[in-house]
């Protein structure tokens, strides 16, 4: 579990780049996501299994060639663009939006901090969280 929040950690840290940096970009490329998993594979020993959303990046022809080129330790389950009933974060955002619906917000810091807020609310409401994820048909295991 550890070693999966050090590579999170990495991946946002390389995502956003490293503040106070000139001339290096701030994005997170396509190169560089592949560079991210070869590292893991080193750090992890062994295969890698991952379950992707339809992000832009994930679909780009370097990542798909990547993939293709080292499918003998990389394993990619793509998921549909909407699937509530694989992604129990879709019911979450589907409360959000119910929310966002009548505001009429002057910028987009209103929108933020109106979704921070229902958030924060579902936050403590465990029983919608438990909805969204019965909805699913999937469990947790503790």
């Amino acid at each position: 579990m550890l070693l999966r929040a050090r590579l999170q950690v990495a991946a946002d840290l390389w995502a956003a780049g490293v503040p106070g940096r000139k001339d290096e970009p701030k994005g997170f490329g396509w190169k560089d996501f592949c560079r991210l998993l070869v590292l893991a594979r080193i750090q992890l020993g062994g295969p890698i299994v991952l379950v992707w959303d339809n992000v832009r990046l994930h679909l780009t022809y370097g990542v798909r060639e990547f993939i293709e080129k080292n499918a003998d330790w990389l394993t990619v389950f793509q998921l549909p663009t909407y699937a509530p009933d694989l992604k129990p974060q879709e019911g979450i955002w589907s409360l959000v939006k119910r929310e966002l619906g009548n505001i009429a917000a002057a910028d987009l810091s209103q929108i933020t901090r109106a979704v921070k807020r229902k958030l924060k609310q579902i936050q403590y409401h465990p029983d919608l969280v438990d909805g969204c994820l019965a909805g699913t048909g999937l469990t947790i295991n503790a």
